[in-house]
Order: structure tokens, then C-alpha cells, then sequence
């Protein structure tokens, strides 16, 4: 059970009550009629064969208040987008499928690339981009959820809490973030939100003290969760980023277009646990090395837009003083995991510091070096005013593939 404690700058919802999953849906049932919601699962189609999936569309089957569910499907050929197709057809809801590697979709990727428009990576970002674009063409809803399809400890109750703030009519909230405790298996999860942006965040404020974008950042309890929902005139002008700093990236373009009064956090789980990225320590293209270096690069680049000035001397002053703060950081939750009896391996989290570290640097000193390199994918608004037939043109390519591909 949480409490009810609010810190930073962003409005927490809390789950402070039992209360039940048809209370809540019958809520939203109502809230639907005045503000139809839609959701968006950008997935790969390994995560077809993984364990989550069958049961998080099992656990959607249930759900009454989605007017839409637009599937962002990855690396698929023919034969797997038609067994998507079969895979996802029990849903009662409307949905889709994005053949994102098909012939249409690529044709429409092909119009982007005449104008310098598409998105330059392949990736989670690409494909939420593509869905929420779809979203947005689609017009059937004003307000839109989204998460992961590798939740292995998903129930229903996840999605209802995450839309709530922004489908609730009486409420103001452009935005919600999604947070919840990485625990699962008797361990603590969660290494890079705990060993690299808290304490870098932290380390940050030592070395900026007045910047407020650093406060802000760190006012989410889990900057890192795939989870969020909007309401649905965000996607026009959200830039988003192609490579890991999807999260970061997100979240500073709503600080970029909105009061932070208008965006929240709100407690959707009790446990969450997902697939698990390796550290990868010998590959800076893979893993949670990649991922650290991606979002690291991704604060820093926010940063400089807020007119701080990075030089080598500061980055290496940065390394040391988070280098300092994480290993402080890992005592805390060894101390939290001992008390609730949980593991944590002392070894292994010394270790994934370390690399973060020496990530940090690396990052930094590739900022420096490109400093106006933009892994931003263009704005809907932009691709709308370059390609004005364009999303018309999406959701009858969308709608071709399903009605030569969908068994009858």
C-alpha cells in the first residue's frame, strides 16, 4: 500500500485503497462516452511467441471501454503478419495491425524519405511513432494509453489506472506517466532507472544547482517505465526519440509544451517484472550498455537546449560525482532489500555502476563531439504540412494489408 506523499514538481496519484477493477471500469465505461480512448501496443513479433503476450491479450479481452487497439508490429515477414493477424483477432475490440515491415507501410516510410522526414532508426521509437500517427489519423478517440507487450505480471487493472487521469473529464491532465515497484522474483529489478538516472539526476543538481529540467526529471518515480497515456492532441507536436532515449525524450517534450501542473505519475501496479536486457559491458551497441549510453546522451542533449554549456572537464566531474552517489545508492537498497527479504547482489550492481560510469563519459564526450545531432523523429504536425494526403493515405494502406491478408 502506498502513501500519500507528493515530491517534485509532478502530481502523484497513489493506490491508496482496494479498490476493485469493475469499480474502476464502469468509470471508465462512463468517462468513454464523453472521451473515447484508444490503446497502442508497439511490439516485436518474437514477443508473439514469448509468455507475456497471449496473456495480456487474454487479460483485454475483458476490458469495456477502448474504442481502439492499434498494434505496431516489428520484424515480420508475410506468414507471421497473417498469423498476427489470427493471434490478435480475438480481441472484441476494433483494432489493427502495422505491418511496420510490409510493402505498403514501406512505401509510406519511402514518401517520408523524399522529404527527409522518416524516422532514421529502427526500433520501439519508430514504431510507437507510426502507431500514434495512426491514432491520430484515425480520429476515434481523445485519449490514448500505452504499454509494453512483455509485461509478464500484467493484469487489466494496469491499463485502467494508467488512462484514468487523462479520460476522466473532470480532470486536466494532458499526460501520465506510469510507475510501480520492480520487484519480481525475490530481487530488485530495474538497474538502469536505479544505478544510472537517479543517481546521475542527482549528480546533475550537484553540478547544475538551479537548473529546473533536472528537478523535473527527477520528480517521476520511474523515468525509465514504457507506460504512459495522453490525451490524444499531444501526438501532433511530440517529437520523439528512435533510439532508448524514447522515455527520456518523451518526457521532455511535455516540458517543452506543457505546464507541469497539466502532466502526472500515477501508481499502476503492484508488481511488474518484463523481459530483461543483458549488460552487455563488451558492446556499446546492445544491452543495458547501449541503453545507458542512449539515455544519457538524451539528458545531456535536453540540457543544452535549457542553455547549459558542457565542456570535458565537467563531464568527468559529472562521472566522478555520480560515481559516488550510485554506489551510496546501492547500501540503500541493499538495506531496503534485506528488511523486505529480496535479494541484491552487491557484486553485480558495483559492477552495472561501473559501466554506467564509464558510459556517462562516453556519452558525454559523443555529445560533444556531434553536438547537433537530432535523433528526434519529426512531428506529426510537420508531416501533415509536408504530406497533406499522407494520413489518409496510412490508414488505407493499413486497412489494405488487413483485408488481404485477414482470414475470412
Amino acid at each position: 500500500m502506498a502513501d500519500f506523499y507528493q515530491n517534485g514538481v509532478i502530481t502523484t496519484l497513489h493506490n491508496l485503497t482496494d479498490r476493485s477493477i469493475e469499480d474502476l471500469e464502469q468509470e471508465l465505461v462512463r468517462f468513454s462516452r464523453v472521451r473515447p480512448m484508444s490503446l497502442v501496443l508497439p511490439c516485436l513479433y518474437s514477443e508473439l511467441e514469448g509468455p507475456a503476450l497471449s496473456n495480456i491479450v487474454d487479460e483485454l479481452c475483458k476490458v469495456p471501454y477502448l474504442s481502439e487497439i492499434v498494434i505496431g508490429l516489428d520484424r515480420a515477414t508475410k506468414q507471421e503478419y497473417e498469423h498476427a493477424l489470427e493471434f490478435f483477432s480475438r480481441l472484441p475490440q476494433q483494432h489493427v495491425v502495422l505491418w511496420n515491415d510490409g510493402p505498403r507501410l514501406q512505401q509510406i516510410d519511402q514518401r517520408l524519405k523524399q522529404h527527409d522526414l522518416e524516422p532514421k532508426q529502427l526500433g520501439k521509437g519508430r514504431n510507437v511513432w507510426y502507431c500514434l500517427g495512426y491514432v491520430n489519423a484515425s480520429g476515434k478517440s481523445k485519449s490514448v494509453a500505452l504499454h509494453d507487450c512483455d509485461i509478464t505480471t500484467y493484469k487489466r487493472d494496469l491499463l485502467a489506472r494508467l488512462i484514468y487521469p487523462v479520460a476522466n473529464p473532470n480532470f486536466n491532465y494532458q499526460f501520465c506517466k506510469g510507475y510501480y515497484a520492480r520487484i519480481a522474483g525475490g530481487s530488485i529489478n530495474g538497474r538502469v532507472c536505479r544505478l544510472l538516472v537517479t543517481p546521475l539526476l542527482r549528480a546533475l543538481k550537484k553540478v547544475f544547482p538551479t537548473d529546473s529540467f533536472i528537478e523535473y526529471l527527477d520528480s517521476y518515480r520511474y523515468s525509465l517505465a514504457g507506460e504512459f497515456s495522453m490525451r490524444t492532441d499531444v501526438i501532433n507536436d511530440i517529437r520523439i526519440p528512435s533510439d532508448w532515449g524514447l522515455e527520456i525524450g518523451v518526457l521532455s517534450e511535455m516540458k517543452r509544451n506543457y505546464s507541469t501542473n497539466r502532466l502526472c505519475q500515477v501508481d499502476i501496479a503492484d508488481q511488474y517484472d518484463h523481459k530483461h536486457q543483458d549488460l552487455s559491458a563488451d558492446n556499446d551497441d546492445q544491452g543495458l550498455s547501449k541503453m545507458s549510453i542512449d539515455i544519457s546522451k538524451a539528458i545531456f542533449r535536453k540540457l543544452a537546449t535549457t542553455g547549459l554549456v558542457f565542456s570535458n572537464e565537467q563531464f568527468r566531474t559529472i562521472k566522478a560525482t555520480y560515481y559516488r552517489i550510485a554506489l551510496d545508492f546501492i547500501e540503500t537498497y541493499n538495506n531496503d532489500a534485506e528488511m523486505n527479504g529480496l535479494k541484491l547482489d552487491i557484486h553485480e550492481e558495483e559492477q552495472a555502476v561501473e559501466l554506467f560510469a564509464e558510459n556517462i563519459m562516453k556519452a558525454g564526450m559523443h555529445f560533444l563531439d556531434n553536438p547537433m545531432e537530432t535523433p528526434f523523429i519529426s512531428s506529426w504536425t510537420r508531416v501533415n504540412s509536408a504530406l497533406p494526403t499522407l494520413a489518409e493515405d496510412f490508414l488505407s494502406a493499413v486497412a489494405a494489408d488487413h483485408d488481404e491478408f485477414q482470414k475470412r
